[in-house]
């Protein structure tokens, strides 16, 4: 089923900086020897493969022609010791396909369990290459996988549990590929600048097969480079590109020095996928590039897409992730969005209790909140384990991301939830500014006050240089107070009988529930509005004299009542 998606044009399949062009004819004759040569080393159809590669067009083939003939397990090539350990083991590989010295510690640990380890050498056309090394005998009756076997094998990013295999036959990836191909109306004319990693779904399906399989071409690139970005664009003349939102804030950022570049080299559409695309954002895109901007909706089991926004005449919506592009789509009771379809994956391996709360009559759960408009446009409202429930209210991290977004200093924001002892969960963001500008989190929250409901505004507000990414840019909002170290400390009760009054001010003022003793009153939402009115209840009920400058030098409850206190000593 994968080689059958190969075009026998003689024209340029796959591209790369520094590399000759590879002509479709020659991607499937390649692959076709390819698939010869594992069989002759001992791999066939059903054997799994680690594949440990750069960024690029031998990462690429690599993977078209295992997952032909056997099963490709494309691995991110920056892991270390401990996380090659754990994903060869879950995976059973029968080999390890590395690029010939490459330095990479999935050697050592294949090899200390007897894993053999097949060897990769470049050749001058982009994405041939030759293999040495051998995983056993023969195999006899190997030749292509049907369209029913594995092909593809991901793990999901496991940001809350234990990793989940994803299993995902030729077929799934056949009816991805021609869905997104649909979609886009992809045609022989087109070429995608793959920015995307080749160990996940997006760049393996939505950016290279999807091409390939139209007859396209494909540039693939070392990774996402925003310094190089638009001297590729100038140079391989790409019309589309696709990428995560993060990826798209970066390219935004270059953009003015490449006025010339970008009206030279015009883009057909730009494609946004694999987290919330803001609508300023989509909006930005737009002007930028003068195309239209398509927000699609993917995931590992569904071999990518399920949803997508339709290229001009029809409508795009910004804040939806477009109509349905695939599989077929349905809103559970309780909000869950659920899918069924061609693409869709048959299960996770050997892992039955997660199929079973996966599927349901035929349904896969997807996980993520959504609606349905009048016009059948998605809408997603977040992932049902990254809503914050703040003292039972539920809310979207995505719908902050966004209001945040439109303040113009702000040049990326991600909402999380921080624990908080008596709400259960508290609302924090964490911004990047664009360059040359300056904001304060007390300004931030004041423009939201026009925007949100107050006890949708973050309380905690933290100014970072960069957002931390996972391997695939996607920003994860599950563990990221943890990761930020923004894990609210023991709560501890007010005392002494000062403690407690002031306690009692803050919250009638902040509207903040219990205050803890060591509560940051910035961080439950203070701003200078209330802080005067804090200042004055403070003089009055202790008949002291107090001024703002004591709360900016005392912003907790137990420090407050220490200036307190001693105030009334000198009395």
């Amino acid at each position: 089923m994968m080689h059958s998606l190969l075009g026998r044009e003689d024209t340029p399949a796959l591209l790369a900086p520094g590399r000759q062009a590879l002509s479709h004819a020659g991607l499937a004759a390649h692959v076709e020897g390819t698939v010869e040569a594992l069989n002759a080393a001992g791999i066939g159809r059903g054997d799994r493969v680690a594949i440990v590669l750069p960024n690029g067009p031998d990462a690429a083939t690599a993977f078209l022609a295992v997952a032909a003939g056997a099963v490709a397990a494309p691995l991110n090539p920056a892991y270390r010791q401990q996380e090659f350990e754990f994903f060869l083991d879950d995976l059973q590989a029968k080999a390890l396909l590395v690029g010939e010295g490459m330095a990479t510690p999935a050697r050592e640990v294949a090899r200390a369990r007897g894993i053999p380890v097949v060897q990769l050498r470049p050749e001058a056309e982009a994405g041939r290459f030759r293999l040495s090394g051998s995983a056993g005998d023969p195999v006899a009756g190997g030749g292509f996988s049907g369209p029913e076997e594995d092909a593809l094998l991901l793990h999901t990013s496991g940001t809350t549990s234990r990793p989940k295999l994803v299993a995902l036959t030729g077929a799934n990836l056949a009816a991805s590929a021609a869905n997104i191909r649909a979609t886009l109306r992809l045609t022989p004319e087109d070429r995608c600048l793959n920015v995307m990693p080749l160990f996940h779904i997006h760049g393996l399906v939505a950016a290279m097969l999807s091409s390939v399989s139209a007859g396209g071409s494909v540039i693939c690139t070392p990774g996402f480079d925003a310094g190089k970005f638009f001297g590729w664009i100038d140079e391989l003349e790409p019309n589309w590109y696709t990428a995560v939102p993060t990826i798209h804030q970066a390219v935004l950022t270059q953009a003015p020095a490449y006025r010339e570049v970008i009206r030279r080299r015009p883009l057909r559409f730009v494609r946004s996928s694999s987290s919330a695309l803001p609508p300023v954002v989509m909006a930005q895109l737009e002007e930028t590039f003068s195309t239209p901007v398509v927000e699609a909706y993917g995931m590992t089991e569904a071999a990518h897409q399920m949803a997508c926004n339709p290229l001009p005449p029809g409508v795009r919506k910004p804040g939806s992730v477009g109509l349905p592009a695939g599989p077929e789509i349905r809103i559970l009771e309780g909000g869950e969005v659920a899918i069924r379809g061609a693409n869709v994956t048959p299960g996770y391996v050997a892992n039955p209790a997660a199929n079973a709360e996966a599927f349901d009559d035929g349904w896969f759960r997807t996980g993520d909140l959504g609606r349905m408009d009048e016009d059948g446009y998605l809408f997603l409202t977040g992932r049902s384990k990254e809503m914050i429930n703040r003292g039972g209210e539920k809310l979207s991290p995505r719908e902050i991301d966004e209001a945040i977004l439109e303040h113009p200093a702000v040049a990326q924001a991600v909402t999380f939830a921080v624990a908080h002892p008596t709400l259960g969960q508290e609302v924090a963001a964490e911004v990047v500014l664009r360059p040359a500008c300056g904001v304060s989190a007390e300004e931030i929250r004041e423009f939201l006050a026009a925007r949100l409901a107050e006890f949708k505004i973050p309380r905690r507000i933290v100014f970072r240089e960069e957002l931390p990414k996972g391997s695939t840019g996607k920003i994860q909002r599950i563990g990221m107070a943890e990761r930020l170290g923004l894990a609210t400390a023991a709560w501890v009760a007010p005392e002494s009988e000062t403690e407690k009054q002031i306690a009692a001010i803050w919250s009638e003022l902040l509207q903040g529930g219990d205050v803890g003793l060591d509560d940051d009153y910035s961080q439950l939402g203070g701003d200078s509005l209330l802080a005067a009115q804090l200042v004055m209840r403070i003089s009055e009920t202790f008949e002291i004299d107090a001024s703002e400058l004591d709360l900016l030098e005392v912003p907790t409850v137990r420090a407050m009542a220490g200036r307190v206190d001693g105030s009334l000593r000198r009395q």
